[in-house]
């Protein structure tokens, strides 16, 4: 069974009833201050963290004095954004003690549907990552509609994991774990402590077939663990409303556990080198050398380019002579690409009349044969 600690990089799923109280629609401070000495506690550890949290909407309802219920669209992204400004700063006051920045990333169907986007996004969470920021993610209810909502947190947080190649997903539910009944209505229900394939008959345990029309309860969360492990992120379900919940499931506490397929990087590398390329890129003696020793494309290396491709889209690299090296995602168009070529990248910004990334494929996003 997968232990937190064991882990590399988390994203953890909070949900509003573990943020906000139902009665009052206050900010619950002393868990939350116990979730930030949990999370100090990973990132101390070397572990990186995400934190995918609901809650703006309900606190901003309290601000706003609207009535409890359904809200109109309209008001309710209004409520979204009061309350992400209240969710943002409450992060950033229980986590700065621990000397950890905070940086909120507001996300819709839309940026993980469309490649562009995705890669974005992913950068920019990298980024964040990297200069040591826990990032805060929700969705951008402010102006998400319907067509463009994830609409529920648990498989948006299976796509962030799987955005950011986390290896490990932990869902804080009002369950501890996944059961093959309700436990609430039958006493005789088990839990499973570990799920190695979601099955037909898991399935039917959750209430529904895993139709991705269903909202809520225990079906979005078997989405997410299908999201999740076949990106090769395992995935958990625990008990979110005891005091240090993560600290808890590191020892011991009950938790169904759903088994990763692969490691991130490897299905993410399947996924790129499964696609068809838009274009070719033809590079030099040099930067065949640098990408059989696992780094970037960069654009000095590139001699021709040929195809019409867009940003995102897949290209592959080749030799003078036609030998194929690899394929990857493109950062750059094709006519972006034909400016760039053969130069530095300090002088993209020069040519292009911005500043753009160093490499014309990233070795994350490239597979070498």
């Amino acid at each position: 069974m997968a232990t937190l600690s064991s882990a590399k990089r988390v994203v953890v799923k909070i949900g509003s009833a573990l943020l906000v109280d139902r009665d009052s629609g206050s900010l619950k401070s002393d868990w939350l201050r116990s979730l930030a000495t949990d999370v100090a506690w990973l990132r101390h550890s070397g572990i990186d963290v995400v934190l995918v949290s609901s809650g703006s909407i309900a606190l901003g309802r309290e601000v706003l004095g609207l009535p409890r219920g359904p809200l109109p669209l309209e008001q309710s992204q209004a409520a979204a954004a009061v309350g992400q400004i209240k969710l943002a700063r409450a992060y950033e006051e229980v986590l700065a003690p621990h000397g950890i920045h905070t940086g909120q990333v507001l996300v819709t169907l839309e940026d993980s549907a469309d490649r562009r986007r995705y890669l974005n996004t992913r950068a920019t969470m990298e980024t964040l990552i990297s200069l040591g920021v826990t990032p805060i993610v929700n969705e951008n209810d402010t102006i998400a509609t319907d067509e463009i909502r994830y609409g529920d947190n648990d498989r948006l947080a299976a796509q962030v994991a799987v955005t950011c190649g986390a290896d490990q997903l932990i869902l804080l539910s009002d369950v501890d774990g996944f059961y093959n009944g309700n436990p609430n209505l039958d006493p005789a229900a088990t839990r499973y402590d570990v799920i190695d394939r979601i099955t037909p008959e898991i399935e039917a345990m959750a209430g529904d077939g895993v139709s991705g029309l269903s909202k809520g309860g225990m079906i979005t969360k078997l989405l997410a663990a299908r999201m999740a492990t076949e990106a090769g992120c395992a995935m958990a379900i625990t008990l979110g409303s005891r005091m240090n919940p993560l600290r808890a499931l590191e020892d011991g506490a009950t938790v169904t556990w759903f088994t990763a397929h692969d490691d991130p990087q490897a299905a993410r590398k399947r996924w790129i080198a499964a696609m068809k390329p838009k274009g070719e890129l033809v590079v030099d003696a040099g930067a065949e050398t640098a990408l059989s020793a696992g780094k970037s494309l960069l654009p000095a290396g590139v001699r021709i380019v040929r195809g019409a491709f867009g940003r995102g889209e897949p290209v592959a690299i080749v030799t003078d002579a036609g030998k194929p090296i690899g394929i990857g995602l493109t950062r750059y168009t094709s006519a972006e690409a034909l400016q760039i070529i053969g130069r530095r990248s300090a002088d993209i910004e020069e040519i292009l009349g911005y500043k753009g990334r160093a490499a014309l494929v990233h070795r994350d996003d490239m597979v070498v044969q």
